[in-house]
């Protein structure tokens, strides 16, 4: 995780679109993915021998940080039984993200991004819910 994401117009590539998603209200409560991002989950997943049809990327809100609430980012094996699963394909690739139900109060409507600069790299959460955050970016207030 990064310092301050940029907005969401400030993008380091273009949004992709889920293959599949979560039914209920999944258009107006999603996670998005930008093309960049997708790229370094899925080289992170091979060289962490992560399966792409049985497991995932997690996304996830624990208390914590010096802004009150910390982003949590993480492989696992498989989805949990209440888990939202959205799929992104890329490339014949896919790649699934998994979010638990109290995280998603939190992270819903959410873009993850790719930055890589001279200066830094790593994963940038775009939140609408965020109203603070800390400087380095992985912890923020809703």
């Amino acid at each position: 995780m990064s310092a301050p994401a940029p907005e969401a117009g400030k993008l380091s590539s273009p949004i992709v679109p889920p293959v599949s998603a979560p039914e209920a209200n999944a258009k107006a409560a999603s996670i998005e993915v930008t093309e960049k991002a997708l790229k370094r989950i899925r080289a992170a997943m091979k060289k962490e021998n992560v399966s792409a049809e049985q497991g995932g990327l997690r996304l996830g809100i624990t208390g914590g940080g010096c802004s009150g609430l910390s982003y949590n980012i993480r492989f696992d094996s498989q989805p949990r039984d209440r888990d939202r699963v959205w799929e992104f394909e890329q490339e014949g690739e896919r790649v699934r993200v998994f979010v638990d139900p109290k995280s998603f109060l939190y992270l819903s409507g959410m873009i993850l991004d790719f930055e890589e600069t001279i200066m830094r790299q790593g994963f940038n959460f775009i939140n609408p819910h965020s109203t603070k955050s800390c400087g380095c970016g992985s912890s923020f207030s809703a």
